[in-house]
């Protein structure tokens, strides 16, 4: 018998303009403040997202952060709960005081709305539970802003190490160096209330700790693929200035923080950051070393690149330079998230419980600090 003929394919369906466009995306800024510029700009750059509303207690701040980014005139508030009930906003990037990021994000969450949260996600492992809680309770998509999860270089040297393919990790370095307290290179810290408050406990700083050790214990233990089981932690506020205060602001919030860790995979490391860092205005470096090689990465040599040491290159103790392929940034995988789903997409990464988790780490230093001993995680 004759072969029969193979079914003839169908034609392949006709894009319209109205399927191929990316499902639209209505978004709120609350906090119109220096950092809230860089959501608004991240978010313009993606197609289908529209800046719908914008909330801060300043009305004049918020009416100029409005009509720099093109919010209209109707969606700017100075009562969050009027933006709520008002707004018809799908997403809100909290990107207020530390304080507020819990109090403010359970609100929108109840609210049924989704969450991109600045860090750290809360001011203590405990505040960031309920906000945890809040988020598995609304079902929305409920991410905190570990800005440096944007840089290619960590996101291929963190796949390669779930690949195995440097073997069990043994030894972790981890560092995030700024230099403001000893170069004027972003202004003169001791007349910039912007500055001064984060030198302050009263003012609501977590010292260089909260501020930014939360990003480098994030981006090593995200490198590592491991999360921290034990800390043994040393703080330390510098003298600045007469009694170390200036004017109203007593200068006891931490500006030094070293960590030696144990990874819950056995492998040893030393996290630790500065404000002190002369010559290095803001740098991130990591070193990974495993059982079958090992990936080196300095902020200050590109964020798109990084060094690895494997297969024969481990013979002839030889450093390979790698350029890493383009990644999706937070503020795209929040809304790539929102568009497919929710929170339980693989792009709904770092969440409320990472950020969590991470906080747990910064607790556990500050009672370190406490106790002069080590502390499990």
């Amino acid at each position: 018998m004759p072969s029969a003929k193979p079914a003839p394919k169908p034609a392949p369906a006709r894009k319209t303009k109205a399927s191929s466009a990316p499902k639209p995306v209505r978004v709120a800024i609350l906090g119109t403040g220096g950092m809230a510029n860089r959501h608004a700009e991240l978010y313009r750059q993606i197609p289908g997202v529209e800046l719908v509303g914008a909330c801060d207690i300043d009305p004049a701040r918020v009416e100029a952060f409005a009509q720099k980014h093109g919010i209209p005139a109707a969606g700017c508030f100075t009562d969050f709960a009027a933006l709520l009930r008002d707004c018809p906003c799908d997403a809100i990037s909290n990107v207020t005081p530390d304080a507020f990021h819990a109090p403010l994000s359970i609100k929108a969450l109840k609210a049924g709305k989704h969450v991109l949260c600045e860090k750290p996600l809360g001011l203590d492992h405990a505040e960031t539970r309920r906000m945890v809680s809040a988020a598995k309770k609304a079902g929305t998509v409920a991410m905190v802003n570990f800005s440096y999860r944007d840089w290619s270089a960590l996101q291929a040297i963190a796949a390669r190490v779930r690949s195995g393919e440097i073997g069990e990790i043994r030894h972790v370095e981890a560092s995030y160096l700024q230099t403001w307290l000893s170069s004027p290179i972003w202004g003169d810290w001791r007349t910039t209330p912007a500055w001064l408050w984060r030198l302050s406990t009263k003012h609501g700083s977590k010292g260089v700790l909260g501020d930014v050790g939360v990003h480098i214990v994030d981006f090593a233990t995200y490198g590592a693929a491991a999360p921290i089981k034990k800390v043994f932690a040393r703080l330390k506020a510098f003298q600045k200035a007469p009694r170390n205060r200036i004017g109203d602001y007593v200068l006891d919030a931490n500006d030094s923080a070293v960590m030696q860790v144990e990874f819950a995979n056995g492998a040893l490391g030393v996290i630790h950051t500065t404000r002190w860092a002369t010559g290095h205005p803001n740098r991130l470096a990591l070193k990974l070393h495993g059982t079958q090689g090992a990936f080196s990465f300095d902020s200050d040599l590109g964020t798109d690149t990084y060094r690895a040491f494997v297969g024969t290159d481990i013979a002839k103790a030889k450093w390979e330079d790698v350029k890493a392929d383009p990644t999706p940034n937070n503020h795209q995988r929040f809304i790539a998230a929102i568009r497919a789903g929710g929170a339980t997409h693989p792009e709904a990464q770092p969440d409320f419980a990472r950020g969590s988790e991470v906080q747990r780490v910064l607790d556990a230093c500050f009672e370190s600090e406490a106790s002069g001993r080590p502390v499990r995680v």
